[in-house]
């Protein structure tokens, strides 16, 4: 495992990543749907924004944080859902969410991150911020229902993260190259292909094996682990989400949005806020890059709604671009699960570190005092 100190960037924390973990791991996090266009595109996308400095400004120590849903944030960054994180590393949800709350942001817990709600909301260090929880719902209502009670009977979660671009799942063809596909059973062939990945990284193999042990012996954490999505996904509705508002009574945001008729529906729908996502290109390759639809959304349904953002985020400079695009936080997915397989929650909290530093240095160049200051007037969309 990776000394935290010797990751500089995301960069750094994907290529020790890589030798970190066995390929099925690292391609899962790191791979996309189909040929990966709208994955490549959702980084190509900020890489066309340019900024724009105002010179003669003295800022010395520019102000990052906000208040989101009423909570205080230290940054506008947020660690984004991501299921299978239980096998990624022995630190698991319980070390993403803890280094999320040491460092004053927020976390979203996966319905199949592979640990249960309850066990990661009742984790030491993790409740100076509060958690949200990503919503899926394979079988549908009699799910989501049950779902829904578990996560507010566990008072550790604050709001609720619908995901809308799961009716199927994407044809991701690193996960089927290395022999695992989500909703298929493995056979002798991937088995094979599943055991000579593992023998090449024998660290993380003893790691994996001791924490099983471990958890053996201790007590079992209440409430069960929900499973994967099966192969059909987890389809919701507009109709599933006005009936989600009227059982949840804290925050309730979508994810998955990409148009401004969808934000608007939204609204509708009672939400409190919409995340613009294409799932980080593992879903409807061709779909367009979240940069390239965000300005249209902020502008439809800001004034009514909290917009946030994901996908092909890898600086604080893109976090800079995507607020003063009409973002009001971000999210970062590939970064933090890069930085906990290379180096656990300490990778987690050191990538964490790195953003921070990062958006610093930007709105110092830029002459921004805030992020609260960022608009259209610090980019350049058609650069």
């Amino acid at each position: 495992m990776v000394n935290p100190s010797r990751i500089a960037s995301v960069e750094d924390a994907r290529k020790f990543a890589a030798r970190a973990v066995p390929r099925v791991l690292f391609d899962y996090v790191d791979g996309g749907a189909d040929d990966e266009i709208t994955m490549t595109e959702n980084i190509s996308a900020f890489r066309r924004i340019g900024l724009l400095p105002r010179m003669g400004v003295q800022i010395t120590e520019p102000h990052l944080a906000i208040e989101l849903f009423g909570t205080p944030l230290a940054m506008p960054v947020i660690l984004a859902p991501c299921g299978l994180v239980n096998v990624m590393h022995p630190d698991g949800p319980k070390g993403v969410a803890q280094a999320a709350a040491s460092r004053g942001v927020v976390s979203v817990l996966s319905a199949v991150a592979g640990v249960s709600l309850e066990a990661v909301a009742n984790g030491e260090d993790t409740s100076q911020t509060p958690m949200w929880f990503q919503l899926y719902s394979p079988k549908g209502r009699s799910e989501w229902e049950g779902l829904v009670e578990r996560v507010a009977a566990s008072g550790g979660y604050t709001a609720l993260v619908v995901t809308l671009d799961t009716p199927a799942l994407g044809n991701r063809e690193r996960d089927r190259r290395n022999g695992v596909s989500i909703g298929h059973r493995v056979d002798v062939r991937s088995a094979t292909t599943l055991a000579l990945q593992i023998a090449g990284r024998p660290a993380w193999a003893a790691r994996m094996a001791a924490a099983t042990l471990a958890a053996r012996r201790s007590p079992r954490p209440p409430g069960p682990t929900v499973g994967l999505v099966a192969a059909g996904g987890s389809p919701f509705t507009w109709k599933d989400i006005s009936e989600i508002r009227e059982r949840w009574k804290g925050t309730l945001l979508v994810k998955g949005v990409l148009s401004a008729t969808d934000a608007r529906s939204a609204v509708d729908s009672g939400c409190d806020g919409v995340i613009v996502s294409n799932h980080g290109g593992r879903q409807l390759d061709g779909a367009p890059a979240t940069m390239s639809v965000l300005p249209e959304i902020a502008d439809a349904v800001g004034s009514a709604t909290t917009v946030l953002v994901d996908g092909g985020v890898r600086r604080g400079s893109d976090v800079v671009k995507a607020l003063a695009a009409g973002a009001d936080a971000v999210l970062i997915g590939r970064p933090y699960l890069y930085g906990l397989e290379a180096a656990g929650a300490a990778g987690v909290a050191r990538i964490l570190d790195i953003f921070r530093t990062d958006i610093e240095r930007t709105l110092i160049l830029l002459g921004c005092p805030s992020v609260a200051d960022l608009d259209r007037k610090w980019i350049d969309l058609k650069h």
